[in-house]
């Protein structure tokens, strides 16, 4: 493994697009701008040799944990089995919902006539009075 030297900004920025951070979220926490991010982290792709986030993401967390990028298939699905079910436990712990129910467009668009028709019949039955 060739060890790769970032900078200390290129470091923090790596980090934090590893951990899912958006470019604009990576500017606004670092106070530069969002043009200054995406320098560095196309110097970050040029030094690391990765093209794309989730490469990225895999290289840091590698990198970090001291993870060998030769492990066997089996042996990285344990791995990345163990880091859901952690990441799974923190979500439950922290009380998140993981399933998150949605509404469909027909009952959306239905509650909102029967919305409309409730604030007609209102506004009638106060001019009757």
């Amino acid at each position: 493994m060739n060890a790769v030297k970032l900078t200390k900004r290129e470091a923090e920025i790596a980090e934090l697009l590893a951990w899912g951070a958006t470019k604009k979220d990576v500017a606004n926490r670092l106070f530069v701008s969002e043009r200054t991010v995406e320098n560095h982290t196309r110097n970050i792709y040029e030094k690391t040799g990765v093209t794309k986030i989730n490469e990225l993401s895999a290289w840091w967390f590698c990198t970090t944990f001291n993870i060998s990028f030769d492990l066997s298939p089996l042996k990285r699905s344990a791995i990345a089995t163990c880091l859901l079910l952690l990441v799974l436990f923190q979500m439950v712990m922290n009380g998140e919902s993981i399933i998150r129910a949605s509404r469909s467009a027909r009952t959306t668009r239905t509650t909102r006539v029967a919305r409309r028709r409730s604030e007609i019949e209102d506004a009638t039955f106060y001019m009757n009075i």
